[in-house]
């Protein structure tokens, strides 16, 4: 069932997303070559503690961490571990904050040192790719105006788009109705409304969509060895527009 959201709970889940900015403009003053994801994923817990939150995703169908650390060819929900980051890496951190029972949600691709242009490129386009998506996210739109606008930019730009993994409702739990692909047609799908909550979240590869899992049940990487970049806000469906719970005022 999509839920729509009181002004009560909107206001938990912006303050929600203002914590989990900050702790992303705390992760990427950490990010260089030589530090481990699970030092990072030892901070942010730490971290959201300090402030009186929880990472939410920590206990989900027991997963294991804080946060989701995927790096190069892992397109999502990569386990922190004790691997050093090496020049020329992009890590996608991903992680949900719980203050006081609002939510936010929201991914980041950093490059790790010297990352080379295709990289650079691909995260890119998955950012640039994830606002097109925002733009459609308007009172009245349909989920498929969303996809079709992150696949049809991302796809011209040469990339691929993940089809095993969406977008979805956010609140009182992680994942909600509605899904929210990033590819489709448009004029499909459900119709957007005022009070949703819902997380954008494209994921781009280099190379083919495809993904397959790893031996642990939860990190998914790309078939071909190509790079992966995700970038994910959490957004409120208003009126007047999408507003952006998790936006951390960088330039488009």
């Amino acid at each position: 069932m999509i839920t729509r959201k009181s002004k009560r709970e909107v206001e938990m889940m912006q303050e929600a997303g203002k914590l989990l900015i900050k702790t992303h403009k705390e992760i990427a003053k950490m990010i260089r070559p030589g530090i481990t994801t699970l030092e990072i994923d030892t901070f942010v817990e730490k971290f959201l503690a300090s402030h009186g939150a929880t990472p939410e995703q920590k206990g989900f169908s027991g997963y294991p961490y804080a946060i989701c650390a995927s790096i190069n060819d892992e397109i999502c929900h990569g386990f922190p571990r004790d691997e050093k980051l090496s020049d020329g890496d992009i890590v996608t951190i991903d992680m949900v904050v719980n203050l006081n029972g609002g939510l936010a949600d929201s991914a980041w691709t950093y490059t790790v040192g010297n990352v080379d242009q295709v990289g650079r490129r691909l995260m890119d386009v998955t950012k640039k790719a994830l606002y097109k998506g925002i733009e459609k996210a308007q009172a009245g739109s349909r989920i498929g105006d969303i996809g079709h606008a992150i696949q049809t930019y991302a796809e011209g730009e040469g990339f691929s788009v993940v089809r095993d993994f969406t977008g979805h409702g956010i609140g009182p739990t992680i994942h909600e109705e509605p899904h929210i692909p990033h590819f489709g047609l448009p004029n499909k799908g459900a119709r957007l409304k005022e009070g949703m909550v819902v997380t954008i979240e494209p994921m781009i590869n280099e190379g083919t969509w495809n993904s397959k899992m790893d031996s642990n049940n939860w990190t998914a990487r790309t078939v071909d060895g190509g790079r992966s970049a995700q970038y994910e806000h959490t957004i409120v469906i208003t009126k007047d527009g999408p507003l952006l719970i998790t936006d951390q005022g960088e330039e488009r």
